[in-house]
């Protein structure tokens, strides 16, 4: 079934392609060009703009080796990929070398390759490039030529204020990279944990297909099988009982009449679906995703606080049918004895609240709750104790689809409750019953 083996994508799998890297690169190569043409010819600085030119054609020749070499939709593994970048920082330390060192206002642009790597590489790639950076920015420091300049005499500037520019470049690799990562990375998880979800909605579409499925064969099956019925009655009428086919006409015509049986079950339940399946009370609903939990030595107690004649009835969905059974199926997981679930509503909202007597929700990740491979099970052996964090973020992210609002939260001493974990679900009525 889909979504049943559904793994995060590892870091140390994530592919980058080479496109970008020679795009960045021809980006680099055509500013850093543009700069030393300005300061030799523009402005007649004098510096050993020669030897500058020659490393760009070195970095233009690699360009061109590897448009030689791959196609434009090859795609780096991570060790490729952090080859290049540091080829990149080299590249970029040796220019700054021959113009300033820390001193050249491009000493900033050190910062690049350490973000792209940040964006795209595994985290011990990223410190590989930080580090490399962090050694070439320290060298610049103190090892470089004069910073191209109008007068004779070179720039003098203050060695506190050379330390303070190093400084500043360092933090601001620092908490870019970081920055970058983080943002990178919650992108990266969140397409994870939705590509899960979409795993999820497939699979509980392919069941709500078989209804469909069920119809159709009915309907297909049905004349050749009154074709068979008639003709099995025929030869049990034709043949006498002293035939040795007697038995077998028999047995076919009793075959073909519990085919029939079965197909005018398939018709009855394709028909009861308008309106038995398609439509449901809310504590048919609760109960539809309760009865199957009951067998695992938890006590479930049901109750409703309202109006039964007025209970809301919604559309059956997968969606709230999924994100409710995951609430519910967490809390037996985790409860000791017992879990409470309490239907409320009124004429404006539907309220489902969830609770056990378990130990609650762990303080350090309540806030974080609903957040992708966010997970409060203990990391134990049993299969049904290990999880991704995705259960909870897909019941949200279906739940609030279907308008609900969810809460999270422990509670003590509440009525029907008591301790453990308490999550509410509020849904406008009006949106639920047109969900």
């Amino acid at each position: 079934m889909p979504g049943e083996n559904f793994q995060p994508v590892a870091r140390e799998r994530i592919l980058v392609r080479l496109d970008t890297f020679i795009r960045l690169r021809w980006y680099a190569i055509a500013g850093q060009a543009g700069a030393i043409l300005l300061v030799a010819f523009g402005f007649g600085y004098p510096f050993e703009w020669e030897i500058c030119v020659a490393l760009i054609a070195i970095s233009a020749a690699l360009n061109l080796m590897l448009n030689r070499l791959y196609k434009a939709n090859h795609r780096l593994p991570a060790t490729g990929a952090l080859m290049l970048l540091s080829f990149d920082v080299l590249h970029l330390g040796l220019l700054l070398f021959l113009t300033g060192g820390l001193q050249n206002p491009f000493a900033i642009l050190l910062l690049a390759p350490v973000v792209v790597a940040a964006t795209s590489l595994h985290h011990t790639h990223i410190l590989t490039i930080g580090f490399l950076t962090l050694v070439v920015i320290t060298m610049l420091a103190y090892l470089h030529l004069p910073l191209p300049w109008e007068h004779p005499e070179p720039l003098q500037i203050p060695f506190l204020y050379n330390i303070a520019v190093w400084v500043a470049i360092v933090c601001t690799v620092a908490f870019t990279a970081i920055y970058a990562y983080r943002v990178a990375e919650e992108s990266r998880r969140l397409a994870d944990a939705l590509a899960a979800t979409e795993l999820v909605l497939q699979r509980e579409q392919y069941i709500s297909d078989l209804d469909g499925l069920a119809a159709a064969a009915a309907h297909e099956l049905g004349t050749p099988l009154a074709t068979i019925a008639l003709v099995s009655k025929e030869m049990v009428h034709a043949l006498g009982e002293e035939s040795p086919l007697h038995e077998d006409a028999l047995l076919l015509r009793a075959q073909a009449r519990r085919c029939r049986d079965i197909l005018q079950k398939l018709r009855s339940l394709t028909s009861e679906g308008e309106n038995v399946i398609g439509t449901q009370p809310l504590n048919a609903l609760v109960e539809e995703e309760v009865a199957p939990l009951r067998d695992f030595g938890i006590e479930i107690d049901v109750h409703c606080s309202g109006d039964k004649s007025d209970m809301p009835v919604m559309g059956r969905s997968p969606g709230i049918h999924y994100g409710l059974g995951n609430l519910i199926d967490n809390a037996v997981d985790f409860a000791v004895e017992k879990v409470v679930v309490v239907m409320c509503w009124d004429a404006d909202v539907v309220r489902v609240e969830i609770s056990d007597d378990g130990p609650g929700f762990p303080s350090s990740l309540l806030d974080r709750l609903g957040e992708p491979f966010v997970t409060a099970r203990p990391d134990k052996n049993t299969e049904r104790q290990r999880g991704l964090g995705l259960g909870v973020f897909i019941a949200k992210t279906l739940l609030e689809r279907s308008g609900a609002e969810l809460s999270f939260l422990n509670r003590v001493g509440r009525p029907h409750h008591g301790s453990g974990a308490f999550v509410e679900i509020v849904w406008p009525r009006e949106k639920l019953q047109n969900s």
